[in-house]
C-alpha cells in the first residue's frame, strides 16, 4: 500500500465497503486523508478490506445493512472510535431476482427494499441524530441507472433504486442547511454484484457504451468524494449520472 496522506480530520461511513463499488469509494476516501467505518455481510472479508485499506484508519462492523441492531453499532462503533461521522455513503444493496415484475415473489420485493432503500434510510436517520444534525456533514447514495426507466430483468431492483432517487431528494430537503444529500447513478460497473450482466460477453457489453468500456469502482469512489468534498458544498438533491454514456444512445433507436 503506498504511503497515505495526513488525516484530513473528517470521518465517513460506508456502507456495503468490503468490495466492489463500496470498497472503491472508502479506497478514494481513505486516500484523500479520510478516516472510514466500513460495513458489510462477511467478517472475514471485512477484515481483509480494513487490512488493504489501513487499519490505523479504518474499522470494519459486520452485519447485514437492513439490520436495525446493525446500524445502531456500526454508527455507535464510529462514533466511540473517530468521533465524529462527516460522511455517510449509502452503497449496500442487493438484487437477488431477475425477471419480469409480473412473476415477482412479493417476500423477495420485501427484502430488495429492506436492503435497498430502507436500509439507506436507516443509516440516515442515525448518523443525523449521532453526529450531523449538530455539525453538519454530507450523504451520498448509490442508487443506478436502472432507477432511471425501465429495465428489463431487473425490475425490482430499478424501482428500488426509484425510490433511493426520490428519497436522496426528500433527504436533501429536510436536512439542509446543515447536510447535503446527493445521489450517484452508475451504469454497469464491473463487480461481482454485476457480473451477471456482462460474465463471458464484457467486449460486447463495453461496445454499447460512447467510451467504450464498462465502470470500474474508482470511477463511484472518486465521484463519491467530489460529491463530499468542499468542491461540492452548492450541490444537494442531485443524482449525478455516471454511466460512461450510455444514456446517450437511449434516443438513438
Amino acid at each position: 500500500m503506498t504511503e497515505l496522506p495526513a488525516l484530513s480530520g473528517k470521518v465517513a461511513l460506508v456502507t456495503g465497503a468490503s468490495r466492489g463499488i463500496g470498497y472503491g469509494v472508502a479506497e478514494a476516501l481513505v486516500a484523500r486523508g479520510d478516516r472510514v467505518c466500513i460495513t458489510g455481510r462477511g467478517e472475514d472479508a471485512l477484515k481483509e478490506a480494513v487490512e488493504r485499506l489501513g487499519a490505523d484508519r479504518v474499522i470494519g462492523v459486520a452485519g447485514k445493512a437492513h439490520d436495525e441492531e446493525h446500524q445502531a453499532a456500526a454508527v455507535e462503533r464510529t462514533m466511540d472510535a473517530f468521533g465524529r461521522i462527516d460522511f455517510l455513503v449509502n452503497n449496500a444493496g442487493t438484487n437477488p431476482v431477475f425477471g419480469p415484475i409480473a412473476d415477482l415473489d412479493l417476500n423477495v420485493a420485501r427484502k430488495v427494499f429492506e436492503t435497498n432503500v430502507l436500509s439507506a434510510l436507516g443509516f440516515a436517520q442515525r448518523t443525523w441524530h449521532a453526529w450531523q444534525k449538530e455539525n453538519g456533514g454530507a450523504i451520498v447514495n448509490i442508487a443506478s441507472v436502472a432507477g432511471l426507466s425501465a429495465s428489463p430483468f431487473i425490475g425490482a431492483y430499478g424501482i428500488s433504486k426509484a425510490a433511493m432517487i426520490n428519497l436522496t431528494m426528500q433527504l436533501a430537503h429536510e436536512y439542509a442547511p446543515r447536510v447535503r444529500v446527493n445521489a450517484i447513478a452508475p451504469a454497469v460497473v464491473k463487480t461481482k454484484f454485476a457480473q451477471a450482466l456482462y460474465e463471458g460477453r464484457e467486449e460486447e457489453a463495453a461496445a454499447s457504451y460512447p467510451l467504450a468500456r464498462l465502470g470500474v469502482p474508482s470511477d463511484i469512489g472518486g465521484t463519491a468524494a467530489f460529491l463530499t468534498s468542499q468542491q461540492a458544498d452548492w450541490i444537494t438533491g442531485q443524482t449525478l449520472v455516471v454511466d460512461g454514456g450510455i444514456f446517450l444512445n437511449a434516443g438513438l433507436g
